[in-house]
């Protein structure tokens, strides 16, 4: 069993590409979106950026930070995105580990606090995380759970 490494895009910029990719297999957002936003991480144009969990080469989990998560209160910037673990290396803490990374990355930058929307409930609590409020996703008939961390 190799050791799990997590990095910033900054740290590897040459998987760029395959973590796009990857991201996009998940969550059907289209590759060009997350190339852009990795793109103007990398070269300095915002401090959001794009946090990566390795198994050797393997991308196994993974979290973005963008303006917006597509959703109405466009008041309450920025968030994480794209929160992803393979299946068969969840419950190992690796969203957890994700998560405290950004937060602490971001809290560094002096960019606080910090949200996102998610349907889960009782996950995020463990990693500091609280609910907010209500949030009506773009096109989602159904409000969704948006959550803060300071």
């Amino acid at each position: 069993m190799s050791e799990l490494k997590y990095i910033t895009l900054r740290e590897k910029p040459e998987l760029m590409d395959k973590a796009a990719s990857w991201f996009n297999s998940k969550w059907g957002v289209p590759k060009e979106a997350y190339l852009e936003c990795m793109e103007s991480y990398l070269k300095g144009d915002t401090e959001l950026g794009w946090y990566l969990c390795l198994d050797d080469d393997k991308i196994v989990g993974g979290m973005g930070v963008i303006e917006n998560d597509f959703h109405d209160r466009k008041d309450l910037t920025p968030n994480i995105c794209a929160v992803y673990t393979e299946e068969n290396y969840r419950k190992q803490g690796i969203a957890g580990m994700l998560l405290n990374m950004v937060v602490e990355d971001l809290k560094l930058k002096g960019i606080s606090p910090v949200y996102l929307v998610t349907d889960h409930t009782g996950f995020y609590e463990r990693y500091g995380w609280e609910f907010y409020c209500m949030a009506q996703g773009d096109g989602e008939p159904e409000m969704t759970r948006l959550y803060i961390h300071k």
